[in-house]
């Protein structure tokens, strides 16, 4: 990646960076997966397009909050898009809403599909049967109730010969969860092997990767607080 401030000219090839899905910010191809589409509305702020079907020109920007507010700040969409595009100052909170409302969205679907199951020991069990794709947690979770699960995941690893842990994610507080999932939120939860766990690991990897640049905020043991 190339770090912020160091961006390669604004008078580079615009109809390139469009035409391409090339992030707007930083001149880097990128997959669907790893990038946001942004289309101008009837109105002409920019408006982020997370399932890629509005119409119109669209541009692109890697799924970082940093950068997005870097385009935001350079005027980039305007450019791109070669419209009078204006851009809200807070462009870069919208999306992530967005990118969590979709996760919490795709959770729920989950949860219905049996694919998302929550629960300290059912968790706890699905991740040692090597049914579990993905552990979520609480990020105000108390961290011993983590580091067993945590124990957990790195006891399936080794037994089975895995070449990485399955992933952890602390996307939200206890009252986000509680706001926005009523009786379905969690403390501890995992998604399980299905379409729709599989979905759910896609988008709380997007949503961690917007949020960090990358920089993964998972918790092992051996980063928790002893208690």
């Amino acid at each position: 990646m190339i770090p912020i401030g160091n961006e390669p000219d604004d008078d580079a090839d615009d109809e390139l960076i469009v035409n391409d899905r090339t992030c707007i910010v930083t001149r880097e191809a990128g997959s669907p997966e790893t990038l946001i589409r942004f289309v101008a509305g009837p109105d002409g702020q920019v408006v982020p397009d997370l399932k890629r079907r509005l119409p119109g020109r669209g541009c692109w920007v890697k799924a970082e909050r940093a950068l997005i507010d870097r385009a935001v700040q350079k005027k980039s969409f305007a450019r791109a898009l070669k419209t009078d595009a204006k851009a809200d100052a807070d462009l870069g909170a919208t999306v992530d809403r967005l990118l969590a409302a979709d996760l919490i969205g795709m959770m729920n679907m989950a949860r219905k599909a049996s694919q998302f199951i929550s629960g300290a020991t059912k968790v706890d069990a699905a991740v040692r049967s090597g049914g579990a794709i993905a552990c979520f947690h609480a990020s105000d979770a108390a961290a011993d109730g983590i580091r067993k699960i945590d124990q957990a995941r790195k006891a399936f690893k080794f037994g089975s010969n895995a070449e990485e842990e399955i992933p952890s994610f602390l996307l939200f507080t206890g009252a986000e969860l509680d706001e926005v999932m009523g009786q379905n939120a969690f403390i501890h939860a995992c998604a399980l092997a299905g379409q729709a766990g599989e979905g759910v690991v896609k988008r709380a990897n997007l949503l961690e990767q917007y949020r960090t640049g990358g920089l993964s905020q998972t918790k092992g043991v051996a980063d928790m607080p002893k208690q």
